[in-house]
Formats: C-alpha cells, structure tokens, sequence
C-alpha cells in the first residue's frame, strides 16, 4: 500500500516531502496494512499517556482525524490531521477544536459535550498530574468555559461564539502558538 501520490499530500497539507516520508515510514512502521483501526490507535495513544486512561480520549481525537467514518485511518487523514493541527492557520486550528468538541456534529458545543471532553482530559492525564481532584472539578471548567464563552446564554456555543471568545483569549491563543514549534 503506497501513500497517496506525495506531491500532491505537500501541496495539500504544510508538510515538506521529506518529513511526509518520515511520517510515512513511521506510519507504516506501527500499521504495515497502511491504515490504522480505533483500537490499534488507542493503544498506540496510551503509550504517551502510562499514567492515566486515554482511552475515551483517543476515542474521540480518532473520530477527528477519521474524516470519512469509515473507522478506520488512511495516511492521508492522519497526515491532514496532523498537518492542521501542527501548521494549520490559527482560524484552521480554532475550527478544527470547535469541530472536536462538537462531538455530536450538530454545531453547537453543549454542556454536556464538553463534560465529555473535560472528564477525558482528567482520565487522560491520571491521578498523578491531578492528585487531589474533586469530581465537580470538570464541572468548574465546564461552567467557566461557558461563561466566557456563550455570549447569548442560550446554553450552546455557536461557531461564532467559540471563535471569537478564543482570539480574545490570550492564553488560548498562546497555547495554540504552541503547536508551531511542534514537529
């Protein structure tokens, strides 16, 4: 299984051809079938993260970059992925968060759905980054994120809202910069 024509990937995402062969080598190296399946990328994600459970995560970081739903992860959708989180412009990032946290894909970011997210981020980390955490401790995330970020109160997050809110946000934009120097 060849990847899909290198030209045409550089001309799609931000990668040079040489670091599409590298990823393209390690990608084959973990998947030698040339696509990666749910499970197998869970456990390859739970190797960054022994000290907690990344598994819901993962889970939901899969259905992201799986942008057909087919279940399963060519090296194209793995290399546009990658390519958007890493070198995307600042608004590409933004939406491809907003699309993240949208986990039912209906446009609007819901309380509950970013319960989900913030509860995934705990399990993720585990009790040794987070030793002495409270169960409504998600919860004051989730209240404070929507505080700043639902200007109608109407207990959704638009596109608009979500966008907004985060470039006024100077810590969001700085850890979005962060990606840059990634890779």
């Amino acid at each position: 299984h060849r990847p899909d024509d290198l030209d045409i990937l550089q001309e799609e995402t931000e990668f040079s051809k040489k670091e599409l062969q590298f990823l393209y080598r390690a990608f084959k190296n973990e998947c030698p079938s040339g696509v990666v399946t749910e499970d197998v990328f869970k456990l390859i994600y739970s190797q960054f993260f022994p000290q907690g459970d990344s598994s819901i995560y993962a889970h939901y970081l899969f259905e992201a970059f799986d942008t057909n739903g087919n279940g399963c992860l060519s090296f194209k959708e793995f290399v546009a992925g990658l390519s958007l989180i890493l070198r995307g412009s600042i608004y590409d990032r933004l939406n491809w968060a907003f699309n993240f946290y949208d986990l039912d894909k209906d446009g609007f970011i819901t309380r509950e759905e970013m319960m989900k997210i913030m509860k995934s981020i705990y399990n993720l980390m585990g009790k040794y980054v987070y030793p002495s955490i409270h169960d409504d401790t998600p919860r004051e995330h989730v209240e404070n994120f929507f505080q700043k970020m639902d200007r109608n109160h109407d207990g959704l997050i638009t596109i608009e809202e979500f966008m907004e809110s985060c470039q006024k946000d100077a810590n969001i934009m700085r850890s979005m910069r962060l990606f840059d120097s990634v890779f």
